[in-house]
């Protein structure tokens, strides 16, 4: 069955870095559409990165633009999301998606706490 199993999260001061990964089985991998969605305390779910199926394109909202990169390995089955110059509007419970075809996926999510 589909497997996504997000790593990484942790707490971390403003300014500071953290590196996402998300370990994907179960699919084709490299077939699917893959993303970042977050959810911070109180507010519904956001979607902060979302990468073609070869990693050639990426989309990213406003709030994250120019901070966070995705990217991802399918030899590897890995999905990254590099987060830079974190705020601390960026705590929240980040999860790994999938989306192929007609369906979608989510992991349990990885913790992410930024604050000083």
């Amino acid at each position: 069955q589909v497997q996504l199993v997000e790593s990484g999260g942790g707490w971390v001061q403003p300014g500071g870095s953290l590196k996402l990964s998300c370990a994907a089985s179960g699919f084709n991998f490299s077939s699917a559409i893959m993303g970042w969605v977050r959810q911070a305390p109180g507010k519904e779910l956001e979607s902060v990165s979302i990468i073609s199926e070869d990693g050639s394109s990426t989309v990213y909202p406003t709030s994250v633009k120019g901070r966070f990169s995705g990217s991802r390995d399918n030899a590897k089955n890995m999905l990254y999301l590099q987060m830079n110059n974190l705020k601390t509007e960026d705590t929240a419970v980040y999860y790994c998606q999938s989306r192929l075809g007609p369906r979608s996926d989510r992991g349990q999510g990885t913790h992410v706490t930024v604050s000083s």
